[in-house]
């Protein structure tokens, strides 16, 4: 793996010297953009409609405009001097619990490793917010891009997760046609509920496939083979006249047809043929 950045974790005086690994990869398929007629791949250039000529990187720098058409400007060296040394380093300002933090904070994950000087530290730190069942927030900056962060363990390893900033964070005031917290039917509700109950399990992330992808793979390989691609099912949705209606097919759908030998409690409850049932698969 690649190392995207070397610094050192801190926590009081506590300093953990380590390097950063993406912690995913992208796997989707990658398409070019080609021209129709000769199937040659699309250049981008950099021109400049001043001069109308090509910009070389070097001749780029950073603006920010503060008024209409009026910018100031940042050249690489001046952006690096204003990222200072704390940059090189991951400053954990708190111990917090996990359920603690909303998912809607969290961006990317990254495998953090020790350097050859900081392995005792490192598990000394791994150890501790195992038993205590904490993870840290701290502050770190990544190409000249500050973020909040929270260090915690996965699989015995230490993971930064980039997180936002409170105020890069939307309120609930700007989504647009947000009911009326109007009161919901309690026959709704209990179905509603006996629904999510019977749709209930462990996250097996495994089990989850990206359709999008296979579907494409599938017609690349018609493709080559000179096959016409195959149009996509369509998702054939039951004719449902209510919401009451919709609870109450969807459980009939779900509900086992036989039960276990105990009488009362049914069988568990194959989601994944209950999901291809409702899609039409």
């Amino acid at each position: 793996m690649q190392t995207i950045w070397k610094g050192a974790i801190s926590f009081g005086l506590v300093n953990v010297p380590v390097k950063m690994y993406s912690a995913t990869h992208d796997k989707d398929i990658p398409l070019r953009l080609l021209h129709r007629e000769y199937h040659e791949p699309i250049h981008y250039i950099r021109t400049c409609p001043q001069c109308e000529e090509e910009v070389a990187w070097s001749d780029i720098v950073k603006g920010y405009e503060y008024e209409e058409g009026k910018f100031v400007t940042f050249d690489k060296e001046e952006m690096d001097e204003l990222a200072s040394e704390s940059s090189r380093e991951i400053r954990i300002l708190d111990f917090v619990d996990l359920a603690d933090i909303d998912p809607v904070y969290y961006q990317k994950t990254y495998y953090l490793s020790p350097e050859e000087t900081g392995q005792h530290a490192y598990k000394l730190l791994v150890k501790a917010l195992e038993s205590t069942q904490k993870i840290g927030v701290a502050n770190i900056t990544i190409r000249q891009k500050s973020s909040l962060a929270a260090i915690r363990v996965i699989d015995g390893v230490l993971s930064l997760v980039t997180m936002h900033y409170a105020e890069e964070i939307r309120g609930r005031d700007d989504v647009p046609n947000l009911p009326d917290d109007e009161k919901v039917d309690r026959r709704e509700l209990d179905l509603a509920k006996a629904l999510i109950d019977q749709l209930t399990g462990d996250f097996e992330p495994e089990k989850y496939r990206d359709e999008y992808k296979a579907r494409l793979l599938e017609a690349i390989e018609d493709k080559i083979e000179g096959k016409e691609i195959r149009e996509a099912e369509e998702e054939k949705l039951p004719n449902v006249l209510d919401l009451m209606d919709a609870l109450q097919a969807s459980l009939r759908q779900l509900r086992p047809a036989e039960h276990s030998d105990k009488g009362d409690k049914p069988a568990p409850v194959n989601r994944a043929k209950a999901r291809s049932k409702r899609t039409g698969a």
